[in-house]
């Protein structure tokens, strides 16, 4: 994500982009930690597709 993006560190998240916050964790990571702002994103490794405000992990290597 650095390659084209300015990527931050957050206090609510792991890191952020522009205004975007996003928590990387499990399949099983809850998301409870963020706020439902509608800019904040979970990452998770081990699903296949995205809903809501919710990214596969892979998805951010199409981003290279």
């Amino acid at each position: 994500m650095r390659v084209k993006n300015e990527v931050i560190s957050s206090k609510k998240a792991d890191f952020a982009i522009d205004n975007y916050s996003f928590e990387i964790g499990g399949k099983n990571k809850q998301q409870y930690q963020l706020e439902k702002d509608g800019k904040s994103y979970t990452v998770k490794d081990g699903i296949e597709f995205g809903y809501q405000n919710v990214i596969p992990l892979w998805a951010f290597g199409l981003n290279y």
